[in-house]
């Protein structure tokens, strides 16, 4: 499956603002609120609804409803919970599970501290939140987790990713569909996406 990028005027417009270096704590928060909500009403459009009847003020209809009970938000710590308030706005009665990571910055590898899922995570369709998908290290390890616990339908939602990511994260998961809101051009040798928009963590959380 190839990387789907979201590719709207109000996303780049959006995204303009989000990666300017100028922008404060606050409205880089929002930002990847928004982006995250509109990544997963992307990510969205091939589910299955079941067919219920209601019935409206002027009479009775069937109509299609989404069963809520069968996904589950996995945001990668601590950037990806930066997501969360986005996408849990388009499904909130979604299970959340966390998995915590940070980069070796001599190695540039994950290192895995941290992972809490739901019991039944294997029942789900599970959604992976991360704003940055640089080396593809930590997509890839989050990934591995959730499918040693048994998941089989995971997508991967990230708001920058790298060509080099991209990648990886197909060449070892190729039944884990990505959609970012843009592929941005290479990984500097410190591993950074450029342009860019800095580390997504420390702006979300203003510890820079």
């Amino acid at each position: 499956m190839k990387a789907i990028q979201l590719n709207h005027p109000l996303i780049e417009h959006k995204l303009s603002i989000l990666r300017d270096k100028r922008t404060g704590t606050k409205e880089f928060r929002e930002l990847i609120e928004e982006i995250g909500m509109f990544l997963c009403y992307e990510a969205m459009k091939d589910v299955e609804l079941e067919n219920v009847e209601i019935e409206t003020p002027i009479t009775k209809m069937k109509t299609g409803k989404l069963n809520e009970d069968k996904y589950a938000f996995v945001p990668i710590l601590r950037a990806g919970m930066g997501m969360l308030d986005g996408v849990i706005s388009v499904i909130p009665n979604a299970k959340i599970g966390h998995i915590g990571m940070y980069r070796n910055e001599e190695t540039f590898e994950p290192v895995n501290y941290f992972f809490k899922v739901p019991k039944d995570i294997e029942k789900r369709e599970v959604i992976i939140l991360d704003p940055m998908l640089a080396t593809g290290g930590s997509a890839i390890d989050a990934i591995d987790l959730l499918k040693s616990k048994g998941v089989k339908k995971i997508k991967f939602l990230c708001i920058i990713a790298a060509p080099e990511g991209i990648k990886k994260v197909e060449e070892k998961h190729p039944d884990v569909q990505i959609y970012c809101a843009h592929i941005d051009d290479y990984l500097n040798e410190n591993k950074y996406i450029v342009p860019g928009l800095g580390d997504a963590g420390d702006r979300i959380f203003g510890t820079k």
